[in-house]
């Protein structure tokens, strides 16, 4: 498993000030200054860290004013139901494209800015790093909230983990990911664009041309990875067939 980055420590950190009574629920965090030099960190650090923390729900962030802790969402580590890549990423067309159109209405400049962070953060990481996943699930969120709906926020926080904490939908992501890394960049752009367009037809296409295009790049996993299913059996059954020809 991947080492944490610095800016999850720094997220689990500032979990554990949550959850030990200092700062409880309604009251606002230090500021990122403070913060940064109680880490000892850089701002930047501290900002990821409060993004990842408002991702799950644990903080709000509230431009100009600060950083505010939530109340902890009930349902939150209930399990999971058993579903498929292909299951999830059809719900995710239908609920996150609708979403990005009505976020086109409402969006701000600074959360606008917030996801050119998050795009750049794509772009930057490793083939072979979290770093990419970290940022694709900033940014789908931070859609969630520019909706101004917290129950698009509560869904969109469990269609992801559904994404990272059902295993056969964490391996086929995680296989078409690693492999399409300029094609996620490139689409978050267009998504985007359609966002500081403040144009809902062109977000709500941009969200639905994504996530098409990913359910096509899922076939071709899972045919590939059906492939590589029968090569290993005929290849076990070879052996064992042979096995007891010889014995014979």
């Amino acid at each position: 498993m991947a080492e944490k980055r610095l800016y999850q420590k720094v997220a689990d950190r500032i979990l554990e000030m949550i959850d030990s009574g200092a700062y409880p629920p309604g009251t606002r965090l230090p500021g990122e200054r403070e913060l940064a030099q109680r880490f000892e960190v850089s701002r930047v650090v501290i900002r990821e860290a409060e993004i990842s923390l408002e991702a799950v729900g644990r903080v709000e962030i509230k431009v100009g004013s600060g950083v505010y802790v939530r109340e902890p969402k009930a349902g939150v580590g209930a399990a999971m139901p058993s579903v498929s890549a292909f299951e999830l990423t059809q719900t995710r067309l239908l609920f996150e494209s609708e979403s990005a159109a009505l976020a086109a209405t409402l969006i701000t400049d600074e959360q606008i800015r917030r996801l050119e962070e998050t795009i750049a953060r794509m772009g930057r990481a490793s083939h072979d790093s979290p770093d990419g996943d970290d940022a694709d699930r900033d940014f789908h969120m931070l859609i969630a909230k520019a909706t101004g709906n917290a129950a698009n926020v509560f869904m969109m926080e469990n269609l992801w983990r559904m994404r990272t904490e059902v295993d056969d939908v964490r391996k086929v992501y995680s296989a078409v990911c690693v492999k399409d890394s300029q094609h996620r960049v490139d689409e978050h752009t267009e998504i985007l664009d359609g966002l500081r367009s403040r144009n809902p037809d062109l977000a709500r296409s941009a969200m639905r041309q994504h996530f098409s295009r990913l359910i096509e790049a899922l076939l071709d996993a899972s045919e590939l990875q059906a492939i590589e299913e029968a090569r290993q059996k005929s290849s076990a059954n070879r052996e064992r067939f042979l096995k007891t020809a010889l014995a014979n």
